[in-house]
């Protein structure tokens, strides 16, 4: 059993987490690529920005669910690298795959059901008018989306994190490139202002699920993982097994980022300003957070590696440089946010109304950083104990029992306005917060390593 200290492994956890958090982001820079760039445009700019936070509200809300079970599949493999078991490292990357096919089906359809009922939501007809066309590109992206996720955990799961993070580089690149083209026009290609954002944003996802599916199945240093696959794969035992773990912990992220969601919903209650406001600070606060999943992810691939080594110890300390990593990053940006926020706010958008509310927003958004990274953190490592009931409970009595309630309260009932609406979000993650880490502890004392369960 290896013996690792807490600063040993603060600077494995980043190590190990740098690389995942650049390919994490290249989801959610392709939204704020969109995001940014359209907020540049010379017409519709509060219009657009609120369609665009709309349709990526819908896409994440759904997809989020499936883009965490997947991530799953990284601490089960790592557990298996940790026992010696290739065989079963490949059965994994195979299921992988499978099980992301059968939930971009399940995905597209429900997204495209919200679709068919958007007035639902009650926003504005040029609202509508721009949401629901950028909204069919992105959601046929899943797909590709889903099946890089699969690749991504399976390459993470072995520590190989940098060939993710390279391939979202350049795909970030040509989506930058290609968004000013089809926002904008160029030669024969006509100005499509948001729409153009979205075939550029279909294009870039297809080009990272092909670059990193061909580089895994030719790349002969992953050749051992495919040789001798167990006989056992065809029952779809681990497919059932990702599944059973996963879709849980995919609903932990669904019921935070349905309450962001909600919270963009209710802006446009408000006013199209508000809602622009909130696309701006939301996408500010969302990069940081994707460093707290890198770190978090991170920490639940050293907690696999320390459950196949049956190292209790080895928990622990992963737990612990995982979150205190975690608190001195989202306290460095909150710093940064509240410091430089009116400069910050300014890089989305020059339209002076969605600044002013944004500025006002970016100063919650900074007082939660902390909490959200804590809770963010705390839910990869329970992942890693492949513990997901009862931290599914937790996020669902702090979002929609606290969070929910609180922003309507306060924002809408209460006439604070968008301020309200985040006042409401910053109790919810501290509520999640304090929760989880409690429970990340209080499961590990009772771990059972030979049933990989933890007793209740």
């Amino acid at each position: 059993m290896r013996e690792v200290s807490l600063g040993g492994k603060i600077s494995s956890t980043f190590k190990l987490a740098l690389p995942i958090v650049i390919g994490q982001l290249g989801v959610m820079l392709m939204g704020l690529a969109d995001t940014v760039q359209v907020g540049q445009m010379q017409s519709q700019v509060a219009e657009s920005l609120g369609a665009s936070g709309m349709a990526n509200s819908i896409f994440f809300t759904i997809a989020i669910i499936g883009l965490i079970c997947l991530q799953i599949i990284s601490p089960m493999i790592s557990k298996s690298v940790a026992e010696n078991n290739d065989a079963e490292c490949g059965n994994l990357m195979r299921a992988g795959i499978r099980v992301a096919l059968i939930l971009s089906v399940i995905t597209i359809l429900i997204i495209a059901i919200i679709g068919w009922n958007y007035d639902l939501f009650q926003q504005s007809p040029i609202n509508k008018e721009l949401t629901l066309p950028y909204l069919v590109l992105i959601a046929i992206s899943v797909l590709p989306t889903f099946l890089f996720a699969a690749f991504k955990s399976f390459s993470d799961g072995l520590k190989r994190t940098s060939i993710a993070m390279n391939i979202t580089i350049v795909a970030l690149v040509l989506n930058v490139i290609g968004n000013h083209i089809c926002i904008n026009g160029l030669g024969p290609i006509p100005a499509m202002g948001l729409f153009g954002a979205g075939i550029s944003t279909l294009l870039c996802r297809i080009f990272m699920a092909l670059s990193l599916g061909l580089y895994i199945f030719k790349s002969a240093s992953f050749t051992k993982y495919f040789a001798h696959m167990g006989s056992q794969h065809h029952t779809w035992v681990l497919e059932k097994t990702i599944l059973k773990v996963g879709i849980p912990a995919g609903f932990q992220g669904f019921f935070e980022i349905a309450t962001f969601g909600m919270a963009v919903v209710m802006m446009g209650w408000i006013s199209s300003t508000a809602q622009a406001a909130h696309i701006v600070a939301i996408n500010m606060a969302s990069l940081t957070y994707m460093m707290a999943t890198g770190i978090a992810a991170a920490g639940g691939i050293h907690v696999g590696t320390d459950i196949g080594e049956k190292n209790r110890a080895g928990i622990y300390i992963s737990g612990n440089a995982a979150l205190l990593l975690s608190i001195i990053f989202m306290g460095i940006c909150a710093i940064i946010m509240f410091t430089f926020k009116p400069w910050l706010v300014r890089g989305y958008t020059q339209e002076a109304d969605v600044i002013a509310i944004a500025v006002s927003l970016v100063t919650w958004g900074a007082i939660f950083q902390l909490f959200d990274g804590i809770q963010a953190v705390s839910l990869g490592l329970l992942r890693g104990l492949q513990d997901v009931k009862i931290p599914t409970a937790i996020t669902v009595v702090s979002y929609w029992g606290v969070g929910i309630p609180l922003s309507y309260y306060l924002g809408i009932y209460g006439d604070m306005g968008a301020v309200g609406i985040w006042i409401g979000l910053t109790w919810s993650l501290i509520c999640s917060a304090t929760l989880l880490s409690w429970r990340f502890y209080a499961r590990t004392k009772v771990i059972d390593f030979n049933s990989l369960q933890v007793e209740d």
